[in-house]
């Protein structure tokens, strides 16, 4: 399982090589609510969850696409438990509660780190001329 707010739709480095791992890919995707609930800003989302899910629906690598609420995919994790959690950016994994549900299984967290000017955050900077 990978999992992304996926604000705007881009094939980054985590996902592309979160398909190229063994298995089925089910990608949890923040809803609206989640986002807000990451204070990431008062026009965030930039797209509809509605939006975001279906572009990534249409991902064949992505397939199924799951929404969830809740700030962290913790319980989604739990009703989809996921042998690979893979999370984009740079991130210390060990201090996740993703990581702590996903190897209380016996699963693994992976950190694939975000390539330069790539989130969507330094994107809204570009736009509104904020700097990189």
């Amino acid at each position: 399982m990978t999992q992304a707010l996926l604000d705007k739709i881009v094939l980054d480095d985590a996902m592309i090589e979160a398909v190229a791992l063994p298995g089925s890919l089910v990608q949890g995707l923040n809803s609206d609510v989640s986002m807000r609930q990451l204070s990431k800003g008062p026009h965030r989302p930039l797209k509809l969850e509605l939006d975001r899910a279906f572009v990534l629906a249409g991902l064949s690598s992505a397939s199924p696409v799951a929404l969830f609420d809740e700030r962290t995919p913790v319980p989604l994790l739990y009703r989809v438990p996921a042998d690979i959690y893979v999370k984009g950016g740079n991130c210390d994994m060990m201090s996740l509660d993703e990581t702590a549900a996903v190897r209380s299984w016996g699963g693994r967290s992976l950190a694939i780190p975000f390539a330069d000017g790539h989130s969507t955050t330094s994107l809204v900077r570009r736009v509104r001329g904020d700097g990189a």
